[in-house]
């Protein structure tokens, strides 16, 4: 990909779209477009032809989607199907229609069928039923998923889909209502330690096994892709190991410092019992992941406890004065 290339990236201030531009910087390109949602609605289909049609864009970095976890997309299940179907019709089709030839879409491991066989490999898309708690994301991702086969089928485009594992890092999401498992943690145990409290509620029985990747990793992979001119299809993005819920849950713990007990909430659903990625497609084109669970995990959990330290400090000053 041409350092000098015109590269937009959807959804910047995101989880993905951030570390999307961070590793674009700092791989030297110097022509990065970003929109932010008062600049550019993407669910404003005039609104993104004319911003096509105004530009010259030749890479579009698809990162932009309504998210959230468990509860997030089990009460809103009609929000997160029709703004992520709109997102993605409006860019893919504005971006075509400009003479876009490379796109990435990112997707989700949650397109693939509850039930699947261990590790999932991309070709078990649509082969059984989907996981209910976040069916209408799934059904919205599979849909840009088959949209950008569709146009390389018909119209010889080069439009590419990333399906990551569970992503954490800088910019994550850590409402407690919204956000997915590891945030989640990140934040209680935080909490708990502040606190003094001697115990942390954990969702669920514990016994699911995910897998989890840091975003930087998955915006190293999306560059990785993009400079193989004959990369095509479907990708899973992991690290090709996973943890039960229990053993991160404890991990996150001890990164924190919480030396009390772990309660596990089985009122609260567990989701897909297991998900773990087959990543040898990826593998085999030479990319491995770098950042290590713990790593990611202490990195990360510094960067929140830095960030909820640094927004206490003026409540804290002002009662001084």
């Amino acid at each position: 990909m041409d350092k000098d290339a015109n590269i937009f990236v959807a959804g910047h201030r995101g989880m993905v779209g951030s570390a999307l531009v961070r590793a674009l910087q700092a791989d030297g390109y110097r022509h990065i477009i970003t929109r932010t949602h008062a600049e550019l609605d993407l669910t404003d289909q005039a609104a993104v032809r004319r911003f096509f049609a105004t530009g010259s864009i030749d890479v579009v970095l698809l990162a932009a989607a309504r998210v959230g976890g468990i509860v997030a997309n089990a009460s809103r299940p009609a929000s997160f199907l029709y703004e992520n179907l709109a997102i993605e019709t409006n860019v893919i089709d504005a971006a075509f229609d400009s003479g876009v030839q490379r796109l990435v879409f990112f997707g989700s491991s949650c397109i693939y069928p509850r039930a699947c066989p261990q590790p999932i490999r991309e070709e078990y898309l649509l082969t059984g039923p989907l996981e209910p708690t976040n069916e209408a994301y799934a059904i919205a991702k599979i849909a840009g998923l088959k949209l950008c086969e569709a146009y390389n089928r018909q119209y010889g485009t080069r439009y590419l889909s990333v399906m990551p594992t569970n992503l954490y890092g800088p910019n994550d999401n850590y409402d407690l209502t919204n956000s997915h498992v590891l945030p989640a943690l990140i934040r209680k145990a935080h909490a708990a330690v502040e606190e003094g409290a001697g115990t942390l509620a954990v969702w669920g029985t514990g016994t699911p096994r995910r897998e989890f990747l840091h975003v930087d990793d998955l915006a190293a992979a999306t560059l990785f892709l993009l400079r193989h001119e004959h990369a095509e299809g479907v990708f899973n993005v992991g690290v090709g190991k996973d943890l039960p819920i229990a053993e991160l849950a404890a991990m996150v713990a001890g990164i924190a410092g919480f030396q009390g007990e772990l309660v596990f909430d089985t009122s609260k659903p567990d989701g897909t019992p297991r998900k773990l990625l087959d990543v040898s497609r990826l593998a085999r084109m030479g990319w491995q992941p770098r950042i290590g669970l713990e790593a990611g995990i202490t990195a990360t959990y510094c960067e929140y406890r830095n960030r909820v330290r640094s927004l206490a400090e003026p409540a804290a000053a002002a009662t001084h004065v």
